[in-house]
């Protein structure tokens, strides 16, 4: 759980950034998911034809460089979640046991339940961010989970259904960030309000609604993590260093809640008053993605979020 001094300094901060946050085979375990994951995309290509065949000493950076620098599509089959439109029944997406563990980490679920309280689902705007060297991001890339994030709110990229939620943001690192691969930075002080957004390239925050407060970096080190409450203003900067920055964003918000986003799967991940119904198979879960991804297929497209790329904070 955390202490007193670091709930204090969350809600008077609105973030807190922790080293040593999951274990070592955690990490160990996601990185290697996430190979195998890496291993299947590139045979598949080098089986088309569209890559050379992968050579011994190529690892997932390797192998992922050599799809980034090809144009390829390789960021929708490692994320956790869907995309925000045109989803088929083919749509790709990452579930899988070793991301499960991570995203119930009783480590993670103690952080989440000292800060909103024993009764924590899984909220599902979850993602996977690789973020690739700046200079080698395709030109027309749009994606906030590959190039530098634009300030934003995590409550403002949510419905208006979760205007209410206690929710709370596990920016977990799997490896280093730093100021030069592009790292968080937030605004310090919480809000009472949502600042008004503007989609352009993504959901972001124009500079004159951002609130005067200096930015503070927030590096951290593999197995660390930043955590920030729904309303406390965040981006990253640019990757310009020479390698890949590697996270995941893990929400957590009380149950019985919105999600913001209840078209797509949750789960209850702790309960004190009823642990039968927390959720422990991640097979179930993979299950409640794939159902969810054959509805919205055959559905009319429902918004992730509420500001269009023409509102008045646009201009």
């Amino acid at each position: 759980m955390l202490s007193a001094a670091q709930i204090d300094q969350f809600n008077r901060d609105g973030y807190l950034v922790m080293e040593d946050v999951i274990d070592p085979a955690t990490l160990a375990a996601v990185r290697g998911e996430y190979e195998a994951l890496m291993d299947r995309l590139y045979d598949g290509w080098a089986a088309e034809g569209r890559l050379a065949p992968a050579t011994p000493d190529m690892g997932f950076f390797d192998k992922l460089d050599a799809a980034v620098k090809a144009g390829f599509e390789w960021y929708q089959p490692l994320d956790i979640s869907l995309p925000h439109g045109d989803i088929t029944d083919d749509t790709p997406l990452h579930v899988g046991p070793a991301v499960f563990d991570m995203a119930t980490h009783p480590r993670l679920l103690d952080i989440a339940e000292s800060l909103l309280g024993p009764e924590l689902t899984s909220n599902p705007i979850q993602h996977v961010r690789i973020k690739p060297p700046q200079a080698e991001v395709a030109a027309g890339e749009k994606r906030a989970h590959i190039i530098a994030t634009d300030w934003h709110q995590d409550k403002g990229v949510t419905l208006p259904s979760a205007d209410d939620t206690q929710m709370v943001t596990i920016w977990l690192a799997i490896t280093d960030a730093t100021v030069e691969n592009g790292c968080l930075q937030v605004k310090p002080g919480l809000r009472d309000e949502m600042l008004p957004h503007c989609t352009m390239n993504q959901p972001g925050i124009k500079d004159r609604y951002l609130p005067a407060a200096r930015a503070v970096p927030t590096p951290v080190k593999a197995g660390g993590a930043v955590i920030f409450h729904p309303l406390t203003p965040h981006a990253s900067l640019p990757n310009v260093s020479g390698g890949y920055r590697w996270s995941f964003d893990l929400r957590y918000n009380v149950t019985g809640q919105s999600t913001g986003r209840d078209q797509f799967p949750s789960f209850v991940a702790r309960s004190r008053a009823q642990p039968e119904t927390e959720l422990r198979d991640w097979r179930v879960w993979k299950q409640k993605w794939e159902d969810a991804r054959r509805d919205l297929a055959r559905s009319a497209h429902i918004p992730q979020h509420r500001w269009p790329s023409d509102g008045p904070y646009c201009a």
